[in-house]
């Protein structure tokens, strides 16, 4: 799934045909819903912040604020942003999960504390076992394995 160039670029492709829908859908249905309670167009939704908002000679006076479109983009945003979660994230994350699920587990390595610990361990089980004896034994054993490992 990761570093897929084929996949990324049909993720681009598809997320801008569905920009185009999303942007539809608040045209045609937002829009006339908003519509319901003042004008259609979002854009014309406008508060004058400072002074009287208007324009003299082609020029803007005053201080106008545009909430209007601002809302318009945050609408697409989200409906975008939910369907693309709803409908491509979250099915993709259940299959991920499934395909994870019916893999073997594999068994942890053992870490070198562990190792240490298993050392450890058998070297005072041969102590006991062995006595004086054993210790020759050992020192045997020890060598003969730093001498097969290319130690010294």
């Amino acid at each position: 799934m990761r570093g897929n160039v084929v996949e990324l670029a049909v993720a681009v492709v598809v997320g801008a045909a569905f920009t185009k829908i999303v942007n539809a859908v608040v045209d045609g249905v937002i829009g006339p819903l908003v519509g319901a309670f003042g004008t259609q167009n979002l854009d014309s939704y406008t508060s004058c912040l400072k002074g009287p908002c208007g324009e003299v000679n082609g020029e803007q006076i005053g201080v106008l604020i545009s909430w209007g479109s601002v809302l318009s983009a945050a609408l697409t945003f989200l409906i975008t942003a939910a369907v693309v979660y709803f409908l491509m994230i979250l099915p993709m994350n259940r299959f991920k999960a499934r395909m994870d699920a019916k893999k073997p587990q594999e068994t942890p390595a053992a870490t070198e504390l562990e190792l240490l610990a298993e050392i450890r361990d058998e070297l005072v089980a041969a102590r006991r076992a062995g006595g004086a004896d054993g210790q020759l034994d050992l020192d045997k054993t020890v060598s003969a394995q730093r001498s097969g490992s290319g130690e010294s």
